[in-house]
């Protein structure tokens, strides 16, 4: 296993089923940590799980990447901050 050292206590949780909630994706990190928040993206098939440490952030990725949740593979990784939107002008 890699250390990392992450900067974030939010998670992306990629490859999600269509079918999963928001409880059964807080409920399937809460084993590893206080959840703050989970959050799923509608018919986007990923969320972001938020939470109270980095240190339980680390511990459900390490644990948890690459695991079948609901016959799909979980990709797991640092959440990053979205990407500025660029403007501009439609002449």
């Amino acid at each position: 296993m890699k250390e990392l050292f992450m900067e974030s206590s939010t998670l992306y949780v990629g490859n999600l089923n269509y079918e999963t909630t928001e409880e059964q994706l807080s409920e399937l990190f809460s084993a590893y940590g206080d959840v703050k928040s989970a959050r799923i993206i509608p018919r986007k098939g990923f969320g972001f799980v938020e939470f109270a440490s980095v240190e339980e952030a680390e511990k459900a990725m390490n644990a948890l990447n690459e695991t079948q949740c609901m016959g799909r593979t979980l990709r797991i990784d640092e959440a990053r901050a979205p990407k500025p939107r660029t403007e501009y002008n439609r002449y």
